[in-house]
């Protein structure tokens, strides 16, 4: 074993050549033989059990769920690290999305009745649907990146109804193209509806503001770039499960997970150094005087969101559900977060009247909206 390792370090290998060599390592370091055919023709692995997948819409639909509150809640553990700039946060954040990828894997991703356990999808897992997975990643990590620098300079009133509606958008569009299921007009009615709660959002927050910002054309170029981007990472997420030798949703979070680190490592050093939103340049010596607590709300910010990815994977595979549905209540995030503003973090408290008049339509569109889309698979 310590040899072979020997020989990867000198030897110059490409992204996925190090992913494939390390899959190898992984396998030989547990000692597992793979037994390439089960009876329903997939490689397997001798003794392993398969993973966990729903098999019905009541189970899919929590999983659904249970994404719409983890992607709407991790950003919390960000107001508890005040003073911790983003671009230090987020290296915390990278390290907890591979931790979840790891724990699910290990969990759900070894037990159940369906497929190959997550060990043999690691191995199983051919180059092409890999690279899917982590491009998937790569753009989510940018996209994410741009949106808070997009908050920052145009704010919520901008980034929120320009960044996520059109990902939104772009993501259910495309999905649906992808892989279509459920009925397209309660499908689409709900989107619109969800559209129309998160531009009431942003027209709260633009109340709630006691300083109006002016939109630069560079500010809603970066919002139009993070919507974009945000929407075109989930359809190679799906693209990456369909087809012969695809990886199942917990080695597919496995892998999207590693393209956000690839990706983290050059690009949010470089917003370190020259932030967008034109702020004092910040150093890794930040990061390690950081209070251990900060370091340990990141990670769990990264494991939040990671756990509602997974499962949102997981979802998605359920033949009733599809990945256009699942991305979409997915995205009732932004109800999510604004209930934590407004009833835990009371940043409506001191707002005028009628900002809190459109919180509450946006609350009900949201509301109607996610009912439609939950509703789109059985109908």
């Amino acid at each position: 074993m310590a040899d072979r390792l020997k020989g990867v370090q000198k030897t110059s290998l490409t992204n996925y050549g190090c992913l494939f060599m390390l899959r190898r390592l992984l396998f030989e370091s547990f000692h597992l033989k793979p037994n390439w055919r089960s009876s329903n023709g997939c490689r397997n692995l001798e003794g392993a059990r398969p993973l966990f997948q729903p098999q019905t819409y009541a189970v899919a639909l929590s999983l659904m769920l249970i994404t719409m509150v983890c992607w709407g809640s991790w950003a919390n553990t960000m107001k508890l690290c005040p003073g911790y700039r983003f671009q230090l946060f987020y290296w915390d954040y990278v390290i907890g999305l591979i931790l979840a990828a790891l724990i699910w894997g290990f969990t759900l991703g070894s037990m159940g009745g369906v497929g190959r356990p997550f060990l043999a999808d690691l191995l199983a897992a051919d180059s092409s649907h890999i690279g899917l997975a982590v491009t998937g990643g790569i753009l989510f990590n940018v996209a994410n990146l741009l949106l808070v620098a997009a908050i920052e300079i145009a704010g919520l009133a901008v980034a929120f109804p320009v960044g996520i509606g059109l990902a939104l958008i772009v993501g259910a569009i495309s999905s649906y193209i992808i892989s279509p299921s459920g009925n397209a007009l309660m499908l689409f009615g709900g989107i619109a509806l969800v559209v129309g709660a998160i531009v009431l959002d942003a027209m709260a927050y633009r109340l709630r503001e006691t300083e109006r910002r002016s939109l630069s054309m560079r500010g809603f170029v970066i919002c139009l770039a993070a919507g974009l981007l945000m929407g075109s990472f989930y359809p190679f997420v799906s693209r990456s499960m369909l087809g012969e030798g695809a990886p199942g949703p917990y080695a597919v979070a496995m892998f999207f997970s590693i393209g956000v680190a690839l990706c983290a490592a050059p690009f949010n050093y470089l917003l370190m150094r020259k932030p967008l939103d034109k702020s004092e340049p910040v150093s890794m010596s930040g990061y390690s005087s950081a209070r251990g607590s900060w370091h340990l709300w990141g990670i769990l910010g990264g494991v939040i969101w990671c756990t509602g990815a997974t499962l949102n994977f997981v979802a998605s595979r359920a033949h009733i559900v599809g990945p256009a549905v699942s991305y979409s209540i997915g995205q009732g995030a932004t109800m999510i977060s604004a209930a934590w503003g407004v009833f835990i973090w009371k940043e409506f408290a001191t707002a005028p009247a009628r900002a809190k008049t459109y919180l509450f339509w946006m609350f009900v569109l949201f509301l109607c909206g996610l009912s439609a889309i939950a509703l789109a698979p059985i109908y």
